[in-house]
């Protein structure tokens, strides 16, 4: 019988999730677990040693090694063979992100999370300094909180979601790295919303939320503007219920098993 792998932590999600070659290829894509990524980030973007970079993952040296060898064929692969590299899935849990101020949800609630500015939806993900969550139970809400944001960019707010117990998020436009994120991250989303925040968690809960499942945020500097109406009555879909992490666990550890390659 195999040896269960133990759970790797790694900081948080990337901000950007596929590469392509200018020049398309029909080859199968290359795909990077999120814990292959994170042995990259810390011993070649930050420079940590392989016991550095162990005791921050939570495992042991050899196997950082052979995680770091792993991810450094695929990359090969992808650079020599101009193969596309998808980031995906993986071995992995996530650190807290800074969420230890944020009230634990109940095993039978639904946590909505409304990217939040004075009172209503705030309209660029990527750049949300609020959320306002929501606990909902048998279609009513019992709990309310506003929450400060840790971090920029996309990859550490989905990261932050997830940390925070989150099943559903409610915004404006959200780009399709952000989306990546957080289908990563088992959170579902509801884009292209705009108005009270109030009204649109009651709206979710009622599963009677108008949304836009298409809604994007192409944002390119500052000043740009995002594109979001309201759908045509689109309603709330089944919730996960009762864990805060989706896909299958390693025993108790909260450990995220997802699609893709498999990390040593």
């Amino acid at each position: 019988m195999p040896r269960k792998q133990r759970c790797r932590w790694i900081d948080g999600y990337p901000d950007h999730w596929e590469f392509s070659p200018e020049e398309a290829s029909d080859k199968e894509p290359v795909v990077l677990s999120l814990d292959e990524f994170e042995t990259i980030r810390l011993l070649d973007r930050e420079g940590l040693t392989q016991e550095q970079c162990a005791e921050r993952m939570g495992i042991a040296r050899t196997t950082v090694t052979a995680i770091y060898e792993l991810a450094r064929r695929k990359l090969a692969d992808a650079l020599v063979d101009g193969r596309r590299l998808l980031i995906r899935g993986g071995n992995y849990r996530l650190n807290d992100q800074g969420t230890e101020n944020i009230s634990q949800k109940g095993l039978d609630s639904m946590r909505i999370a409304v990217t939040y500015e004075n009172g209503e939806i705030f309209q660029h993900f990527g750049h949300t300094e609020q959320f306002k969550l929501y606990d909902v139970e048998d279609g009513k809400i019992v709990a309310e909180q506003i929450v400060p944001t840790n971090g920029s960019g996309h990859g550490a707010l989905a990261g932050f979601l997830k940390a925070a117990q989150v099943d559903a998020l409610i915004c404006g436009g959200i780009g399709m790295g952000a989306q990546t994120a957080l289908a990563e991250a088992g959170i579902r989303l509801y884009g292209g919303a705009a108005g009270s925040a109030d009204a649109a968690a009651q709206a979710l809960a009622d599963g009677t939320l108008q949304y836009d499942p298409d809604a994007r945020c192409d944002h390119h500097g500052e000043g740009h503007e995002c594109g979001h109406h309201h759908g045509e009555g689109h309603e709330c879909g089944h919730h996960h219920g009762k864990g805060l992490d989706c896909g299958h666990q390693e025993g108790d550890e909260g450990c995220l098993r997802h699609h893709g390659d498999r990390s040593v």
